[in-house]
């Protein structure tokens, strides 16, 4: 797809997505930077939102606060538990409501997750005149959702540039196109929290060189 540097670019990370496809493919944490980076290309960022969910304690709030000073803005919502032991969040429908309202600022369209649910808005966008682009693992990216979008970049092709931190400790996932099924965590990566993809623990691996989230 051509690229231009008048575009006007609007970059959609669907983080849980993204955490949970890094941690059961490759159990890492993901360089949330270098993806709005790249989604970027040299274009006009208009907008880079995080849509990610805080726990009661807050364990995530370095996280938050490393998106920010990046320049990626978060879109937060509180962790549901329920009497059951269940568990919710779900950003899907804010993040499309987002990217709608968003459409008359934006050339282009950026979403970074695999999920095959985001195809009726890929197609509103298009409808629109607007180009749509899709960054996520390859493994957990459906490939319904490849047929509709202008461009693709497939994260797992460049795991250096897009993932961070050393090997994770939890529970493994059945790993499905655009889908994950998360088993129990083990309690220290529960207590750290859903989304804790800072590199401050990463210090041995990336010894000498500039630290990333």
């Amino acid at each position: 797809m051509f690229k231009h540097k008048d575009q006007r670019v609007g970059v959609f990370i669907d983080t849980q997505n993204m955490y949970y496809s890094a941690r059961n493919l490759f159990k890492r944490k993901v360089n949330f930077k270098n993806i709005v980076e790249d989604a970027v290309a040299g274009r006009r960022l208009i907008r880079a939102n995080a849509y990610v969910v805080r726990t009661k304690g807050e364990e995530e709030r370095p996280f938050f606060e490393a998106l920010q000073k990046s320049g990626i803005e978060t879109r937060e919502k509180e962790l549901q538990e329920y009497q059951n032991g269940n568990k919710k969040a779900d950003w899907d429908v804010g993040l499309a409501i987002d990217v709608v309202q968003m459409l008359d600022m934006l050339d282009v369209v950026v979403i970074a997750s695999g999920d095959g649910d985001y195809i009726p808005l890929v197609e509103y966008c298009q409808g629109r005149g607007r180009m749509v682009e899709i960054m996520a693992f390859g493994e957990t990216t459906s490939s319904n959702l490849l047929d509709y979008v202008h461009d693709y970049t497939n994260l797992s092709e460049n795991r250096r540039r897009y993932l961070i931190g050393p090997i994770l400790k939890g529970g493994t996932k059945k790993v499905t196109k655009g889908k994950t099924k998360e088993s129990a965590p083990e309690p220290e990566e529960e207590k750290q929290g859903f989304f804790m993809a800072t590199d401050n623990d990463d210090q041995e691996e990336n010894r000498g060189r500039r630290l990333e989230f």
